[in-house]
């Protein structure tokens, strides 16, 4: 039986500080919610690495402020706010204060010109490794890590920026970054530049239509070639006649 209350506590005091998992996308907002519904407005601290100045208002200069009795938001995303956040809620009425851990990974979109560089501020404090997912494979190749460095000649570090030259088809996908826990910190997925693809397209659709109107299209022959071909027809009627003048005359009808 003890060994039972001691799992339960466990479970407990797992569910309460295990990490909540909260995807914000790049310019956007997050909210924490704390899940209170009560009447009384507590009181809220939030940290990660120290403790973060929380506005009472939206109105505030900061991009973190409250929202409802104890909702914290965050506005105009970067990646550098990815990571783990704690959040302490003080009560007024003798409740125990609550902790809640959140995760935050952070989402973005990007588009490359082929040949182009592909450059991705991604490498936080926080970051132990990079990893891509192309757009036709499930398995993930590991591009960059804290222990081992980069994986390819084509990658460069430069401050916080992990930077792939000579963009090509191959590269686009899924990026992750994840902490030394594996936890995802920024999810970055890459796709060919739209302006490329129409201009590799457009030219690839008037290839095709040159060649179905030159293999498709025989009324469209060249002047000496239709000349040919009235020459061919008449040559033909001739020859026609001829020879029936020829049977008509063996058989003596004329």
């Amino acid at each position: 039986m003890p060994h039972l209350l001691n799992l339960l506590l466990l479970f407990c005091l797992f569910s309460e500080t295990s990490p909540i998992l909260v995807i914000g996308i790049k310019g956007d907002r997050v909210v924490f919610s704390c899940g209170y519904e009560g009447s009384e407005i507590p009181d809220v601290v939030l940290s990660r690495s120290g403790i973060i100045d929380v506005c009472e208002t939206e109105e505030c200069r900061g991009r973190v402020f409250k929202e409802g009795n104890c909702d914290v938001v965050i506005k105009n995303l970067i990646f550098s706010d990815a990571g783990k956040y704690t959040l302490r809620i003080y009560y007024n009425n003798g409740l125990e204060p609550q902790i809640k851990i959140y995760q935050l990974c952070v989402d973005d979109e990007v588009s490359v010109n082929m040949g182009e560089q592909l450059k991705l501020d991604v490498l936080l404090s926080e970051a132990d490794k990079v990893q891509h997912q192309s757009r036709r494979s499930t398995e993930w190749m590991k591009v960059w890590s804290r222990s081992e460095g980069i994986q390819s000649q084509r990658i460069s570090i430069t401050d916080r920026n992990l930077i792939i030259s000579n963009f090509t088809a191959r590269d686009a996908g899924t990026y992750e970054v994840l902490d030394s826990e594996g936890e995802i910190l920024i999810m970055v997925k890459v796709k060919v530049s739209s302006t490329a693809s129409a201009k590799t397209g457009s030219k690839g659709k008037l290839n095709n239509t040159n060649d179905d109107t030159e293999e498709h299209n025989p009324c469209l022959l060249p002047e000496e070639l239709q000349v040919v071909q009235v020459g061919l027809s008449v040559f033909f009627l001739i020859l026609v006649a001829v020879k029936r003048r020829q049977i008509l005359r063996h058989l003596n009808i004329v």
